[in-house]
């Protein structure tokens, strides 16, 4: 149950390595933008927030979507970007370096074609444990400790993607469960969370991959008759260049379904009204 007028921000993966600034092993453009608007909208609306949760993409060198996990035939990784598919593993095209994931690789992919979600892609090593990258882009990090003092609050971290044998886009399941990782499954803390806010701000990156994902699975546990508790602000996400279309599907879908999609601006009187 929702508590009446309850406000609760859930911000995706705002991390240094996804942010349009020097060194970011990831950037999406106008990241930094994005997350300095969020900054500025805790500042000023800080006392109307009852809740901020953040997740935090947390990876090693070894994963499935990192280079180092395949080969081809010479030996050499695949560069980043480079889509892997269920016919590129059985025709060797690419192999995984570790012999025993071979199997594994392959059922792997062909579970990811299955869902329909996304294909592999193999990204740059990325928010790699206790790393720069991995940190919360600083002029938010400030906001948010500045909040968790005037507050006397704590901000909920989340995170997720630690698993190399899987994917985490969402922050609510891994893409492939791991049937000897519970964290891979439903977070039902964080569902539980959630449906105690009569509203759910939602911002960070990127909105084609970790924002979608994560809204999606959200969207699938609230039901249809909740979603318009959902507000995903447009100004405060943007996609991984190459992948605006699934971006704007994203968009479109969630319109459809009764999430209110506004900018930080209109969603103002959301936060004045609580």
């Amino acid at each position: 149950m929702s508590s009446a007028d309850s406000v609760h921000l859930l911000i995706i993966d705002p991390q240094n390595d996804f942010c349009d600034i020097a060194d970011a092993a990831l950037p999406v453009p106008e990241a930094s933008a994005d997350l300095r608007k969020v900054a500025s909208l805790i500042h000023m609306w800080g006392h109307r927030l009852d809740a901020i949760h953040v997740t935090l993409d947390s990876h090693q060198p070894l994963h499935i979507a990192h280079p180092s996990w395949w080969q081809d035939a010479e030996g050499h990784s695949p560069p980043p970007f480079t889509v892997i598919s269920v016919d590129d593993i059985e025709q060797g095209r690419w192999t995984a370096c570790v012999s025993e994931k071979q199997s594994y690789s392959l059922e792997y992919v062909k579970a990811l074609a299955e869902r329909g979600r996304y294909q592999l892609t193999i990204w740059p090593e990325h928010c790699l444990i206790g790393s720069w990258g991995h940190n919360v882009y600083t002029p938010l990090l400030k906001a948010l400790n500045e909040w968790g003092r005037t507050r006397l609050k704590t901000v909920h971290y989340i995170p997720k993607g630690s698993n190399p044998n899987t994917e985490h886009y969402s922050a609510i399941a891994a893409e492939v469960l791991d049937p000897d990782d519970p964290g891979t499954r439903s977070n039902i803390h964080l569902l539980n969370q959630l449906e105690q806010a009569q509203t759910v701000l939602i911002a960070g990156e990127a909105l084609s991959h970790c924002v979608a994902g994560t809204v999606r699975d959200i969207a699938d546990h609230l039901g249809e008759t909740n979603l318009h508790r959902l507000v995903l602000l447009t100004d405060c996400s943007h996609a991984v260049p190459g992948f605006e279309h699934l971006a704007e599907c994203f968009i479109e879908e969630m319109k459809t379904k009764g999430v209110r999609c506004l900018t930080s601006k209109e969603a103002e009187p959301l936060l004045a009204a609580s």
